[in-house]
């Protein structure tokens, strides 16, 4: 989904090549027409959908146009693809822990898992110059920002646990979560925006000549953010082993009581 979604808006830039191409007039073009053989004067169309559009029929420019187009599809296709690699590394390894359990409510908590950098980097394209430079600002920004956000991920008092009101024993054994979607927690998504990851990745890449980067950089975090707030109302937490004392139990005058002061913690591939 993310390659498809990132040739698209690179595809609605509709960049025609060469860029800037105005046509001579007068002798001028009529020049050029007599210089060139049949054979160029009219080239093979570039397969549609293109990402890039040429700006005649001219054979040089539809080769150009195609071979580009081929190119920046399979820079396109190696970077998303090692972006949810990478993506899909962190959710099997990352935990949610320190949730504070009181009664049925659970609060708080941190996620922790690996870094996505270098998760990124090791699948990310890397052939030429261009796409060492421009995988490793990706790579990097979206890192950054998958961190910050993680970072910022909480339990905002939900009711997880409801054996845990009044529970007949003295302590409660490890129960787990009542399965809820990510985006019910508390969390600030501002790092993994497109409006935040594009102007990262520039800036990191720190090359303006670089051939189309303005439109590559916005196709990649596009794509991203939009897989991402599909990621957030998809995914649910769960297996965050909840247990804790019951510090009122007292039987037989108090043979039940509520979990006070307990701890849930996830076991790893909770984000299912």
């Amino acid at each position: 989904m993310m390659q498809e979604l990132a040739k698209l808006q690179f595809q609605s830039f509709a960049i025609k090549l060469p860029t800037n191409w105005q046509q001579p007039m007068g002798g001028a073009g009529k020049m050029l027409v007599q210089a060139l053989s049949p054979d160029n004067l009219v080239g093979n169309p570039v397969p549609l959908p293109p990402l890039f559009v040429p700006a005649t029929n001219n054979k040089l420019h539809c080769d150009t146009a195609q071979t580009l187009s081929t190119n920046f599809g399979t820079y396109m296709d190696g970077i998303c693809s090692a972006i949810c690699s990478a993506w899909s590394q962190w959710q099997q390894a990352a935990t949610l822990v320190g949730t504070m359990i009181n009664a049925v409510v659970a609060s708080g908590g941190q996620v922790v898992g690996p870094a996505l950098t270098p998760l990124i980097l090791a699948s990310a394209p890397m052939a030429t110059p261009n796409e060492m430079k421009y995988s490793n600002a990706i790579a990097t920004a979206i890192g950054t920002g998958w961190l910050a956000y993680t970072s910022s991920i909480k339990v905002p008092g939900l009711p997880w646990y409801p054996a845990f009101a009044a529970f007949p024993a003295p302590m409660a054994p490890p129960m787990p979560n009542i399965p809820t979607p990510v985006i019910a927690l508390t969390q600030v998504t501002t790092s993994v925006s497109k409006s935040t990851l594009k102007p990262q990745m520039l800036g990191l890449l720190a090359d303006p000549t670089a051939p189309h980067s303005q439109e590559l950089m916005d196709s990649v975090a596009d794509a991203f953010e939009k897989c991402f707030t599909l990621w957030q109302s998809t995914t649910m937490v769960t297996n965050v082993l909840g247990m804790g004392p019951v510090p009122t139990f007292a039987p037989p005058v108090v043979p039940v009581g509520p979990v006070v002061g307990g701890v849930g913690n996830m076991l790893p591939g909770g984000f299912v």
